[in-house]
């Protein structure tokens, strides 16, 4: 962590901010955590609707990355409504979206796409997690006890770990 620039460990909540709605003197932009909702055709897709979520994280403006869903299979190569945004900023965002995904890790699906070549693909950043479990986590990330906790998808909240 030392040799990252970027890098921060977050002891108590006061630690800057990590999410916020300007930056501070001083503060660097490093990126947006995205939430996504597919408006794929896909069974598996319509029929949970409000709980299929792709969480990811880019540092470009979220309306350019969502450009053109339809040709890429990460976004199962179909259209989709942004469900919620979280600015970041003095954060390392790759280690971020790591952690977001390791703590909702268990709610990843496995659905398989085919790409325009009609190779099937399996996205990965897609979970079947209902959206308040997500301001839940990025709240707990901001409060700096995400780490205590996991998904439970059974229970369909976040579980304190054992």
């Amino acid at each position: 962590m030392n040799k990252d620039d970027s890098g921060r460990r977050i002891t108590e909540s006061s630690a800057g901010p990590l999410f916020a709605d300007a930056p501070e003197e001083g503060d660097n932009s490093t990126g947006t955590i995205y939430v996504l909702r597919s408006v794929s055709n896909h069974p598996m897709v319509a029929a949970n609707r409000d709980l299929v979520h792709k969480i990811g994280v880019t540092t470009m403006e979220v309306e350019k990355r969502i450009a053109r869903t339809h040709l890429q299979t990460t976004f199962l190569m179909a259209p989709v409504d942004v469900a919620g945004t979280y600015r970041l900023f003095n954060i390392n965002r790759t280690k971020l979206e790591n952690l977001i995904h390791r703590i909702i890790g268990p709610a990843q699906i496995g659905i398989q796409i085919p790409d325009r070549l009609r190779r099937r693909t399996s996205p990965r950043e897609w979970f079947l997690v209902p959206e308040f479990v997500i301001d839940e986590a990025v709240q707990k990330i901001m409060d700096g006890t995400i780490t205590d906790f996991v998904y439970d998808p059974n229970a369909a909240r976040l579980v304190r770990r054992m």
